[in-house]
């Protein structure tokens, strides 16, 4: 007897400008990115768990020729930096003495250059608990590109990337109908895809409107 193989293979996501869906959601804080000059050369970039922080950092990276760093392994200055640098998840570093130490002198040596500084996080930067007061001051007065929570648009597109981002596809009108019934997040999105995608794996059958409502425990309703 041959046993059939299911294998979960990670997704890869698109990180692109083209992969990117504009929306009234998110069209301020593209327009902020892309503008050509940033007070002092610095700008945070927040928005909900799973808004596209890192997509939009790795299209603004892409554009300027940055390098993007997490905020936990950023070197010490001198060290080579180009002049642009989106860091990611500024918070996670919070109550770190050096890691702090290593961004206000990132921060500083980039202004000195005239560089360009992206930084990403969740929450509203000025409640961001650093423990090193000027570091806390200098993020607090950067400009604040936000990501809103999505609209319909917004859902309708995330969700065709997260499952394109698996290589699979489905039908518009379940896109549609899931719009309309799943948690309205980014984080709810990517939970609901993953959902549908395990258990078409373990049930092996597609995609449709029957498996989603079942999964995601919506209720009864007719295939499509």
């Amino acid at each position: 007897m041959t046993r059939q193989l299911v294998f979960d293979l990670p997704a890869r996501p698109a990180m692109g400008r083209a992969a990117f869906f504009v929306s009234p959601a998110n069209a301020l804080a593209v327009r902020a990115l892309d503008a050509a000059n940033w007070p002092q050369g610095r700008m945070v970039l927040t928005g909900p768990l799973g808004a596209g922080k890192t997509h939009l950092a790795h299209v603004w990276a892409s554009d300027t020729g940055a390098v993007i760093l997490p905020a936990t392994a950023l070197p010490a200055p001198p060290a080579a930096l180009p002049v642009a640098l989106a860091i990611e998840d500024l918070p996670a570093i919070a109550g770190d003495a050096a890691a702090e130490a290593r961004l206000l002198h990132v921060l500083n040596w980039q202004a000195e250059r005239g560089g360009r500084v992206l930084m990403t996080g969740r929450g509203a930067p000025a409640q961001w608990p650093f423990g090193l007061a000027d570091l806390a001051s200098r993020v607090a007065a950067a400009p604040v590109a936000v990501l809103a929570p999505p609209d319909d648009a917004l859902l309708a597109a995330l969700l065709v990337k997260l499952f394109a981002d698996r290589q699979l596809r489905v039908a518009p009108a379940l896109i549609t109908w899931l719009v309309q019934r799943i948690e309205r997040s980014f984080a709810g999105a990517e939970a609901a895809v993953q959902a549908l995608d395990a258990q078409a794996l373990a049930r092996k059958r597609p995609i449709t409107r029957a498996l989603a409502a079942e999964v995601l425990d919506i209720g009864p309703t007719p295939d499509a």
